[in-house]
C-alpha cells in the first residue's frame, strides 16, 4: 500500500510517497538521555539504542544541557537503531519525536549553533522574573490564557534570560538571525536540513508549555510575548502533534524518513498508555513524576494547583486536553543518593536497601531541590531530611526517598480527582522506576488506588511511534492502538487506613518544614 503525503517547506509543497512498512522509529530526547526505538505494527519494541548526555550545574538552582550534544546523540542513536535492526530509511514508515518539554534553546539560524547552553526545565534562575510578573495579578495572572501558573518551570522566562544574558542577542533576534524553541524544535530544524533549509516548527503540546501559546486558539499570543519580552518572530510554527513536519535530510543514513509525529514526553506517554478517554490517567516515573488525566475536548481549568495542558491533536481534528500534576524530583532523587551521597552504587540497588528495613524509622525526605511543583507551587521550598535519630541508617533514608516519590504522586492524584470531580479508578504507570515493585506497591497503598503496569513500560517512545504511525496510516484508529495495550501486573492497595493516615501526617509535616528556605 502506498499513501501520498504532503508537507510544506519554505512555502513550496513537495509530494512524495511513504511505503507502508511495518515499523516506526521513535526518537525520545529525554532529560538525562536520548533513545531511539523501533516499534512494529503490534506496538512491540524491535530495537533500542540509548546515550546519556551531561547534566551541567553551574551554580545552585541552575541546570543546563548542551543542545549540540543532544543533537549529536540523536543522530547516533537513530543511525544505531536502524543498523541494529538491519533497516534502511525506505523500510521505515515514519519517525515520531518526543522530548523533554520546557527546556529552552536559542540558536543562530545561519550557523546552526546555540548561542548559550540550553536552560533545562528544572532550572530556577528566572524566579526573579516570575516574581516581578506575579507582582501584578499574582501567579495566576495569565492562567486564563495559558492554563499555567507563573513559574520558572516553563520556557518563556528561559528564552528571555538567554536573550538578555548573551551580549548582542537582542539585536540578532531583532534582525531575524536567531531562532528559539524547545528541544523538539531544535531537533526538527536540524534533522530537516539546518541552516537555509530546516523546518522551524513545534507541536501544540510543547507550545502549550511555554506560557506563550493561547490554550484556546492554539496560537502564539502577541500580548504574552510582549509581557515575557520574547520576540514573536523567533518562535516556531505550531502544528498538530500528528502532522508531517518534513523529511530527514541531515545524514544519508536517515534520509527520506518522514517526521510524522511530534509530542511532549508526558503527553506521549499518555498516548502510549492508550489513555484517550476523559478520566483515564497515567503517571510517569522518570527524572520527575508526571500525572496526566485526560479531559477530552473539554478544557478543564484547575482549581487545585494542577496544569491545564494540550494532550495531543491530530491533523484536521479538535485538540484533546488534560490536567497535569508535575513533580520535579523523583528519579533524580535516586540519582542524588547514588552520585552525591554514595548511599547506593547503582540506582537498581535502592529497592533492596529500602526493603532491608521494615519501615522508614520515622525519617521523611522532601526532595524540593527545585522548589515544589504541583499542587503546592512553592519556589521557596528546598529539600530536607527530617526525623533523624541515632537509630536512622542509610536504609531508612533510601526507604523514605522512595516513599517520597509515592507521596508526591499521591498529592497530585488527589488534586486531579478534586478537579475532575471523580475519584480515579486506577492509575496506569510507566517509566524507568516502575520496575521497582516496592515503590509500585507503596504507591497503591498510599493512594488507595490500584496501580497498573503495562507490558511495554517505555510508553514515552511508544506514544511518539503511535502518533507518527497514525499520521501515515500504519494504524487506522485510536481503537486499534487501545487493542495493542496489555497489562503486565496490577498492584492492589493493602495498607490499613490508620497506617496510611499516620504516614500522610508525617509527610505533611515534612512538606511544611521545607517551606521558606529561599
Amino acid at each position: 500500500m502506498v499513501t501520498p503525503i504532503r508537507f510544506w517547506r519554505e512555502s513550496v509543497c513537495h509530494e512524495y510517497t511513504v511505503n507502508m512498512r511495518d515499523v516506526v522509529v521513535a526518537l525520545d530526547a529525554g532529560t538525562t538521555s536520548t533513545r531511539a526505538m523501533v516499534f512494529d505494527r503490534r506496538g512491540l519494541p524491535k530495537g533500542t539504542v540509548q546515550l546519556a548526555h551531561r547534566q551541567i550545574f553551574p551554580q545552585p538552582g541552575w541546570v543546563e544541557h548542551d543542545a549540540a550534544e543532544i543533537l549529536a546523540n540523536s543522530l547516533e542513536v537513530l543511525g544505531g537503531v536502524l543498523a541494529q535492526c538491519g533497516l534502511v530509511p525506505s523500510d521505515v514508515a515514519a519517525m515520531g519525536i518526543t522530548n523533554q518539554r520546557e527546556t529552552a534553546v536559542v540558536w543562530n539560524r545561519h550557523t546552526g549553533k546555540p548561542i548559550a547552553p540550553a536552560i533545562v526545565w528544572q532550572d530556577t534562575r528566572t524566579q526573579s522574573r516570575i516574581d516581578a510578573l506575579s507582582a501584578d495579578g499574582g501567579v495566576n495572572r495569565f492562567a486564563h490564557r495559558t492554563g499555567l501558573p507563573l513559574a520558572a518551570y516553563f520556557s518563556a522566562t528561559k528564552f528571555a534570560e538567554i536573550l538578555d544574558s548573551v551580549p548582542g542577542a537582542r539585536e540578532l533576534a531583532s534582525a531575524g538571525d536567531l531562532l528559539a524553541g524547545t528541544i523538539d524544535s531544535w531537533l526538527i530544524w536540524n534533522l530537516t536540513g539546518g541552516p537555509g533549509r530546516g523546518v522551524h516548527a513545534t507541536d501544540v503540546t510543547n507550545a502549550s508549555r511555554t506560557m506563550l501559546m493561547n490554550i484556546d486558539t492554539l496560537e502564539w499570543d502577541a500580548e504574552l510575548c510582549t509581557a515575557f519580552d520574547v520576540p514573536l518572530g523567533i518562535l516556531p510554527e505550531i502544528h498538530p502533534s500528528g502532522h508531517v513536519y518534513g523529511e530527514v535530510t541531515a545524514v544519508e543514513s536517515l534520509a527520506g524518513i518522514p517526521i510524522a509525529g511530534v509530542i511532549g514526553d508526558q503527553q506521549s506517554a499518555t498516548v502510549g498508555q492508550a489513555a484517550f478517554h476523559p478520566g483515564e490517567a497515567k503517571n510517569t516515573y522518570g527524572t520527575g513524576n508526571f500525572l496526566i488525566v485526560a479531559t477530552g475536548e473539554k478544557l478543564v481549568r484547575s482549581q487545585h494547583g494542577l496544569l491545564s495542558t494540550v494532550a495531543f491533536q491530530r491533523d484536521g481534528e479538535a485538540p484533546r486536553y488534560a490536567l497535569e500534576g508535575s513533580v520535579a524530583v523523583t528519579g533524580s532523587l535516586i540519582q542524588w543518593l547514588r552520585d552525591n551521597l554514595g548511599v547506593i552504587d547503582s540506582s537498581a540497588d535502592v529497592e533492596a536497601l529500602a526493603t532491608s528495613v521494615p519501615d522508614n524509622g520515622g525519617v521523611v525526605v522532601v526532595p524540593a531541590f527545585s522548589g515544589l511543583f504541583a499542587p503546592y507551587w512553592r519556589p521557596d521550598a528546598r529539600g530536607i531530611i527530617a526525623g533523624l535519630t541515632r537509630f536512622s541508617t542509610k536504609a531508612h533514608i533510601a526507604r523514605a526517598a522512595l516513599e517520597s516519590v509515592a507521596f508526591q504522586s499521591r498529592d497530585v492524584i488527589r488534586a486531579a480527582a478534586a478537579d475532575a470531580s471523580v475519584a480515579l479508578a486506577s492509575i496506569k504507570v510507566d517509566g524507568g522506576m516502575v520496575a521497582n515493585d516496592f515503590l509500585m506497591q507503596f504507591q497503591a497503598d498510599i493512594t488507595g488506588v490500584p496501580v497498573i503496569r503495562p507490558v511495554v513500560t517505555e510508553t514515552t517512545a511508544l506514544g511518539a511511534a503511535f502518533v507518527a504511525g497514525l499520521t501515515v496510516g500504519m494504524w487506522s484508529s485510536e481503537d486499534e492502538i487501545r487493542a495493542l495495550w496489555a497489562e503486565d501486573r496490577r498492584f492492589e492497595p493493602t495498607m490499613d487506613a490508620a497506617e496510611r493516615d499516620r504516614l500522610l501526617a508525617e509527610w505533611a509535616k515534612g512538606i511544611d518544614r521545607s517551606y521558606g528556605w529561599v
